[in-house]
């Protein structure tokens, strides 16, 4: 009997711990948004992008490769975003182009960020040799610069694919973020909890997983949204160089048959502008994401109706104490 009073009060207490995680994680992201307009219109236009790129089979009208239209028609009430001059809808193209651009910057950004965290960690935690050896890695890397080294690579090979764009590009984009976080390492190496974590005879794995790594979540997540941004404007720029495939529809293929019409010069603003605008809008959208993390984790940069409380409530001990 007491064995079945048990069972019903666990199970009873089940949906009350999930429905606490639930409150607990709505609480963490109402916190993360209250007071922060840059998380607020960063996620908004994200947010519009990649529904954009995930239902562009749903929201675009034509198929981006076919041709429904005459040569550069202006937008209209049929082709909202008018035509190209081989007269494929520019709406459908920009849809279904964010699919490849976005697909290629975040895998390029998780490439590096993925090397970035590797070298950093281990240079900043083991110190001595290895640390000389990767912060030599990663000067040689940073002496190059990443753009010019990536159309000389692209030049070499030849008219490459997205996976070639994306490796290239992850494999250039990481000594950054390496030695931001390497830094940070460096600065929690010896703190207390670590010196308590080998005083105990923790494996150095699990405290680099366990130990430091939570406490770099800030700095790798915004040096993941910085890879992407840089990510992006490097696949366009190889793109509008026709260094990338021009057969991929991308917005910066769009920008290269853009650029090979004439579009500015001919008068069809449009075909060049609405692949820019994309990108300028993703690539404001992930900066002002990025934005909102830095104030949220640096306590210098900390803004909000909290803060502006805060001060309010300063200004006004000071005032009493004649400050």
């Amino acid at each position: 009997m007491d064995k079945t009073v048990e069972v019903g009060q666990n199970q009873a207490k089940t949906p009350n711990n999930g429905l606490q995680k639930l409150k607990r994680i709505f609480g963490s992201i109402y916190a993360f948004f209250y007071g922060n307009p840059p998380a607020i219109i960063g996620t908004l236009l994200l947010s519009m992008v990649l529904i954009g790129a995930i239902f562009a089979n749903v929201l675009a009208p034509y198929s981006p490769e076919k041709r429904v239209a005459r040569p550069h028609q202006e937008p209209s009430a049929k082709y909202v975003m008018g035509t190209t001059r081989s007269g494929r809808d520019v709406y459908s193209q920009v849809l279904h182009g964010a699919r490849k651009t976005l697909t290629v910057s975040l895998f390029a950004g998780l490439i590096a960020m993925s090397i970035a965290v590797a070298v950093g960690v281990s240079a900043g935690y083991f110190g001595g040799k290895i640390d000389e050896r990767l912060n030599f890695l990663t000067n040689v890397f940073l002496v190059f610069p990443q753009l010019p080294l990536l159309i000389v690579l692209a030049a070499f090979l030849g008219q490459v694919g997205s996976v070639v764009i994306t490796i290239l590009l992850g494999l250039t984009s990481w000594p950054w973020g390496a030695r931001v976080i390497r830094a940070q390492t460096m600065a929690i190496r010896n703190k207390e909890f670590i010196l308590a974590a080998e005083v105990m005879g923790e494996s150095k794995f699990r405290i680099i997983m366990v130990e430091i790594l939570p406490n770099l979540v800030s700095i790798v997540f915004g040096g993941f949204l910085g890879a992407v941004i840089y990510a992006m404007g490097s696949e366009a720029g190889l793109g509008i160089l026709g260094l990338g495939d021009a057969t991929e529809v991308s917005w910066g293929s769009m920008l290269y048959w853009a650029q090979t019409s004439s579009a500015l010069y001919t008068g069809a603003w449009w075909e060049m502008m609405v692949p820019a605008l994309a990108l300028a809008i993703t690539g404001g959208g992930l900066a002002l994401i990025n934005m909102s993390i830095d104030q949220v984790s640096n306590p210098k940069l900390k803004t909000g109706p909290h803060m502006k409380l805060w001060h309010k409530l300063k200004k006004i001990a000071d005032k009493k104490r004649g400050l």
